[in-house]
């Protein structure tokens, strides 16, 4: 298919009313000190959605939700086929940036209104989805909303989650609700595609001059928690032989683990010992136990397997090991891919190709229908803090690629007005 309906829509996306719309998405929740606190189905996030709603209502546009107050926001096309969808997030971390995940639901909104001022209307809808609680920072687990659209029965397995204040995630998502009772309600739906727009949250783009990137997949993950034990003993009066102390099994047993992975290419492996947790923790004892948390992250399961196995063969009777996530790699669909990469090309975007490391709601939405994702530079890869920041042209430019590739994928028809 010609790129040229898609070229055309992309010259109508405007960075002043993206930056603009990004600016006053960051009043909801805004930090004295820059950032942003808008943590998921919050005041600040049900404020923001409201404001989001009357914006899309605006722009022609039906809005509806679902179970988990995901929000779908959908331009008509001209016939009932499964959408082309575009989004993210717009809950933060407690201190946050402006754009992690705000970024890809502004620029989706974006691009209705380059649709609307190019006069295009699409064979198949389109719709920007605002996924909930994809930060995880307020109710665990992170990326609720696009796990419970595309497996709607993990979603009872959430409602009895607490946050630090004791409210239910039953609770907030009935709030929620009668807020925004007058939305209609829907349930799991077909997708003809999903594309996320997000910045990288890391330094690779920047460092290679890059204003974009075609992301590839998601790495796959693994959690352990590892308990070393020992005996407490007196740090001035137990010799050393005598000793039975846990942090230096620990940091024996870490040192085993980085030995697991030392032929891992460097440029792939992500490997960290996260959370600490040291008994009794006194600097004239020695440590009756230590506990320590792994995350390792790579593209092939082959090697998340074979590291498995090193973890599995570290364990004894002072050495406790318990899974705590096992999340395959994800590979997105190779057409789109294509489509992506001709659409940058058409655009004369240079783009990069990445494997992205941090989980994102394309994630669970690539066992739903064929996915993709773009990631514009995070200066200094600095994200999930104030300081966080992409120069605005690469924005523009991001949400081009974005309008262009969206526009291709619905089929559009010219000449017809709205």
């Amino acid at each position: 298919m010609s790129s040229e309906p898609g070229m055309l829509v992309a010259g109508y996306v405007r960075q002043e009313r993206l930056l603009d719309n990004l600016a006053a998405l960051a009043r909801f929740g805004a930090l004295p000190a820059g950032g942003v606190n808008r943590q998921a189905l919050s005041a600040e996030d049900l404020a923001a959605r409201e404001w989001i709603i009357d914006l899309a209502v605006a722009l022609g546009c039906e809005v509806t939700t679902d179970q988990c107050a995901n929000l779908f926001i959908r331009r008509a096309g001209l016939r009932d086929l499964p959408p082309v969808v575009t989004g993210s997030h717009i809950d933060t971390q407690p201190c946050g940036g402006n754009l992690d995940g705000c970024y890809g639901v502004m620029a989706g909104i974006e691009c209705l209104f380059a649709l609307n001022e190019a006069g295009i209307v699409t064979q198949r809808p389109l719709e920007v989805v605002i996924w909930t609680n994809e930060e995880g920072s307020r109710f665990s687990p992170g990326a609720m909303g696009s796990c419970a659209f595309v497996n709607p029965e993990r979603l009872t397995d959430y409602l009895d989650n607490q946050d630090q204040d004791g409210i239910k995630v039953s609770a907030a998502l009935a709030e929620c609700h009668r807020r925004f009772a007058a939305l209609g309600r829907r349930a799991r739906h077909p997708m003809a595609a999903f594309i996320e727009l997000h910045i990288e949250q890391g330094p690779v783009l920047e460092q290679a001059g890059l204003p974009l990137a075609v992301v590839q997949g998601i790495q796959g993950v693994r959690w352990y928690q590892i308990r070393c034990l020992g005996r407490s003993a007196h740090a001035g009066t137990t010799p050393m032989d005598r000793r039975e102390d846990a942090m230096t099994l620990a940091r024996r047993v870490a040192d085993r683990i980085e030995q697991a992975v030392a032929d891992v290419p460097a440029d792939q492996l992500r490997l960290t010992f996260g959370c600490w947790q040291v008994a009794p923790n006194a600097i004239n004892t020695v440590a009756g136990e230590v506990g320590f948390t792994v995350d390792f992250r790579y593209p092939d399961a082959a090697v998340l397997d074979r590291f498995d196995a090193a973890i599995a063969s570290l364990a004894a009777g002072n050495v406790i090991i318990t899974p705590m996530l096992s999340q395959p790699p994800v590979a997105f669909d190779a057409q789109l891919l294509a489509r992506q990469r001709a659409c940058c090309a058409a655009l004369a975007i240079p783009a990069g190709q990445l494997v992205s490391g941090a989980f994102h709601d394309a994630m669970h939405l690539a066992a739903h229908c064929p996915t993709g994702m773009f990631f514009v530079p995070s200066r200094d890869g600095v994200s999930h803090n104030p300081a966080e920041y992409t120069d605005p042209h690469s924005l523009w430019l991001g949400a081009r690629a974005l309008a262009c590739c969206l526009t291709e994928l619905a089929n559009p028809l010219t000449g017809v007005t709205l």
